[in-house]
């Protein structure tokens, strides 16, 4: 390699990590020569489309666009108390993280279809109650609009807004298949283009593959795609190694107005 190229390989490494460092995009796509005459990251992106960044944005379902409304151990102790269920909450909590921390059988899934089996071992362990009709009510109350809430009350508008702008949307979630039927119950179906979800994917984040059909269900390539999401292992690493960018809830956007200004999408 000649000296004239060693240094420019030099100068295009230094103008990623600067890029990396602003925390404005999350992104395992090589930087072209190009960009060493803009002033960041989203200067490049808009160079390619125009005002928007992206063509495409994958949310997060839990933690991102809904979290629970009620504490878990709680409503496991509460519908629990006419089973029999004599655990604290306190102890219920404590059970069911450790439950929910060990591997699942020889499988990396634990969602395989409606994830009745994993979730029977869940509750059973958290509380101490083997009890079917117990587990039923448990089981369907978390796929009504009872269970859960939207964590940002202005996310439809804003959603709206994005898709006017010829923005997709889609879900990337980790979870069984009462994701739809939630999702219809929250009202929120219609605001995606696409739906991706492990157990139907048979692939959970941060396995890139649930990424890549996201953007296949959509019709983009991974890199014209940003996910958000408040895991930083399962969202950020695992978007990353499909080719997406990436931006963390909670600390890189606090509102999906936030991801939307990001996008170069006025609300």
């Amino acid at each position: 390699m000649s000296s004239s190229m060693t240094k420019l390989s030099r100068i295009i490494i230094r103008a990623s990590s600067n890029w990396r460092k602003s925390c404005y995009f999350y992104s395992t796509a090589s930087e072209p020569e190009s960009l060493l005459g803009l002033k960041d990251y989203a200067d490049y992106r808009r160079s390619l489309y125009g005002q928007i960044t992206h063509k495409a944005l994958l949310v997060d379902a839990v933690g991102t666009l809904v979290i629970p409304s009620q504490p878990t151990a709680q409503i496991y102790r509460k519908i629990g108390e006419k089973y029999g269920v004599e655990y604290s909450e306190d102890e219920i909590l404590h059970r069911y993280r450790r439950a929910y921390g060990q591997p699942w059988g020889k499988s990396r899934l634990r969602y395989v279809n409606d994830g009745r089996p994993f979730w029977q071992y869940i509750v059973s362990y958290s509380t101490g109650c083997s009890d079917s009709q117990y587990f039923e009510e448990l089981y369907n109350y978390y796929m009504t609009d009872k269970a859960w809430h939207l964590c940002d009350p202005e996310a439809e508008d804003v959603f709206k807004a994005l898709r006017k702008s010829g923005v997709k949307l889609a879900i990337v979630s980790n979870f069984d298949t009462r994701l739809r039927p939630l999702l219809r119950a929250l009202n929120c179906d219609n605001w995606f283009d696409a739906v991706a979800v492990s157990a139907e994917v048979a692939a959970e984040k941060p396995n890139p593959t649930i990424f890549l059909k996201a953007c296949d269900l959509l019709g983009v390539k991974p890199e014209d795609a940003v996910h958000v999401g408040d895991d930083r292992r399962n969202d950020i690493w695992g978007a990353r190694d499909a080719g997406c960018d990436a931006l963390l809830w909670g600390s890189d956007v606090h509102s999906f107005k936030e991801v939307a200004q990001r996008i170069g999408v006025q609300f």
